[in-house]
């Protein structure tokens, strides 16, 4: 089974594809989101994984814009705890340090530690394994990395400090993407998008029909709708599979006030 992530060996993102799929699975590294869903889409891989979320950095805007530009469905979730280790040349003492790389999102999720090394500026770079990768390649002894320590391992670096998260509480949850819908048994969940006509209540209407019902809503996020100045797509995570007739009467309602409507998946509900 193959399934493309974005990133290098190492990355956080494989760590959560053998962590759902188990390690035999086939990871198939990709230089872009992009890339992941075109994989996808053309039948290169059966499945993506993309991370949408993270607790300290917040939403992967570019990846909700990507689940509505692509015929895919959603098909799973998974959280990852994020252990970040700064990571430099053998032998380099941290003092030695001058310049910090790694993905933005890992830079952001690291600031007050970054801000704590006098003289220490950071840099962001395309993907957290591949900031390991830039460093080992040119053996900079004031350069280091932020990644996991499977990255250090896999390019021969040290280790200069480990969980340096600015919160232990650090989780990315990853979602799945696949050509076919799943077919979730037990507790599921449910991810759409819509967009309503831009008048007063408009929202107010949109989220009672979920109220009216008591379902549980996992997760909001809006999104510029392009072309269309000042009005926005609002995507949403409900507790809930399609099958359920209490969802399914929900979505009814709610396409009596969405201008569009898209139902991206139900999947099984992953939980720490």
């Amino acid at each position: 089974m193959r399934i493309s992530y974005q990133g290098e060996p190492g990355a956080y993102s494989e760590a959560a594809v053998f962590e759902h799929f188990g390690s035999a699975a086939a990871a198939d590294p990709c230089k872009s989101f992009e890339d992941v869903f075109q994989r996808v889409v053309q039948g290169d891989s059966q499945y993506g994984f993309i991370p949408i979320e993270n607790s300290l950095a917040g939403s992967i805007h570019q990846n909700y814009d990507l689940l509505l530009q692509h015929p895919l469905s959603v098909v799973g979730e998974r959280y990852l705890y994020v252990k970040h280790c700064l990571i430099g040349m053998p032998g380099v003492r941290l003092d030695e340090i001058r310049k910090v790389i790694s993905h933005p999102q890992a830079l952001a999720q690291c600031a007050v530690y970054i801000r704590s090394l006098p003289g220490v500026t950071a840099e962001p770079v395309y993907d957290t394994a591949g900031s390991v990768k830039i460093a080992s390649e040119l053996r900079d002894r004031s350069l280091a990395a932020i990644a996991s320590r499977r990255a250090a391992g896999l390019y021969g670096m040290a280790i200069l400090a480990e969980n340096i998260q600015d919160n232990p509480e650090n989780i990315t949850r990853f979602l799945v993407i696949g050509q076919e819908p799943a077919v979730p048994e037990g507790e599921a969940k449910t991810s759409i998008v819509f967009s309503l006509k831009n008048v007063p209540g408009s929202l107010f209407r949109a989220m009672s029909v979920f109220a009216l019902r008591d379902i549980d809503l996992t997760k909001i996020e809006s999104r510029p709708l392009i072309g269309r100045p000042w009005e926005y797509l609002f995507y949403i995570d409900f507790a809930g599979s399609t099958l359920d007739p209490v969802v399914e009467r929900a979505l009814a309602h709610l396409s009596e006030y969405a201008l569009m409507l898209r139902v991206l998946g139900s999947y099984p509900r992953h939980r720490l």
